[in-house]
């Protein structure tokens, strides 16, 4: 039998860290390693107390969630975070993403889909799932970003420069939230075609995981950020 994920719970709320530990120290893969209540508490925690996984808060005294992160992501061998947020925090949540989380989710999520999240990430994956990334187009349109400057046209890009039409494809279709079964059907490909091509996405532009697929669609211009009709 493999080791449990470790796991550290950084929320702001005592309650809040409590029914999260109630919930994982049931799970016979998980064990709760450390809670703070603060960003520095946080760092001070993992400085001491190896962690696999970090559900970490948005919102929190003295060091927030978003520099905790970004923070934490810059050590060698960085436990993997997963923020968790609310969709009014929407902006904190993007920049939380570009400072290393691995991905996030709503504070009202079911226990089921923070289990199966918290696996996800511990296995190299990222938590954001399609059906949630099309409820982030619709939601942060506003603010995932501005229109791509002439420095990130999508033609200009460097971190776009090496991958192929193809991969541009693939890549458009993920920051969609299309499955990689949709992909495939959609372009007309095998599912393991899909899955080669994402892996040359991930190499090529550098990209840790889905999730910074995701950003870098955005960020380049590659998808609208205006809401869908």
């Amino acid at each position: 039998m493999s080791d449990p994920i470790r796991l550290a719970l950084v929320d702001d709320q005592a309650l809040v860290r409590a029914g999260f530990r109630m919930v994982l120290d049931a799970q016979a893969d998980m064990e709760v390693v450390g809670e703070a209540g603060d960003g520095v508490a946080a760092l001070d925690l993992l400085s001491r107390t190896p962690a696999d996984v970090v559900l970490m808060d948005i919102r929190m005294p003295r060091m927030d969630g978003v520099a905790a992160t970004e923070r934490l992501c810059a050590q060698p061998d960085p436990p993997r975070v997963i923020v968790l947020t609310t969709f009014d925090l929407d902006e904190y949540a993007h920049a939380a993403l570009r400072a290393g989380a691995s991905g996030f989710m709503l504070k009202d999520a079911g226990p089921e889909e923070l289990l199966s999240a918290i696996r996800a990430v511990h296995g190299g994956d990222s938590v954001i799932a399609p059906s949630t990334t099309r409820r982030l187009i619709e939601h942060f349109s506003d603010r995932l970003g501005t229109p791509p400057s002439p420095a990130l046209d999508p033609a200009t890009d460097p971190r776009l420069a090496d991958l192929t039409a193809r991969e541009i494809e693939v890549l458009v279709a993920v920051a969609q939230g299309l499955t990689n079964g949709e992909i495939a059907a959609e372009l007309f490909l095998a599912e393991a075609t899909v899955k080669t091509h994402i892996g040359r996405i991930l190499s090529k532009a550098q990209l840790r995981d889905r999730v910074q697929m995701v950003l870098l669609a955005y960020e380049s211009g590659l998808v609208d950020v205006r809401p869908r009709s």
